[in-house]
């Protein structure tokens, strides 16, 4: 049997599965940012094109996420992923909340809120499954 120690370990661990993948997420989000910044400064690269390619990074950066928490963690990827999926676009719409004007929840939030969960749950499923 268990102690409570021991299981408080492991929900412990699992918060800094959680943690660590979340924040790997968004180094690599502000990291691509900071690439397409430039590409954008110092190129022909119109800004058109920031909306598809801000849900494109969304996306793999959650994925990512997820991939990291179903690696560590081995079991219910899809579940463990879609929870990573979740706190990251909740944290994302608290930072907008806070530091963006006029920031207002409608349907693309909704629908970034979908896509976020399933992105998460999809890499956490493709983390399970790597040797």
């Amino acid at each position: 049997m268990k102690s409570n120690k021991a299981a408080e370990t492991g929900w412990t661990n699992q918060i800094w599965v959680y943690f660590k993948g979340i924040i790997a997420a968004y180094l690599f989000s502000l990291v691509i940012f900071l690439v397409m910044a430039l590409m954008i400064t110092y190129t022909n690269i119109s800004e058109s094109i920031l909306p598809i390619f801000t849900s494109v990074i969304l996306i793999l950066s959650i994925t990512i996420s997820g991939i990291y928490t179903g690696t560590k963690l081995k079991r219910k990827g899809w579940l463990n992923g879609a929870l990573t999926g979740l706190v990251y676009i909740l944290l994302l719409f608290m930072m907008s909340w806070i530091f963006v004007d006029g920031f207002s929840i409608d349907r693309w939030t909704l629908y970034r809120t979908i896509i976020a969960v399933i992105s998460g749950g999809i890499g956490g499923m493709i983390g399970v499954n790597m040797k």
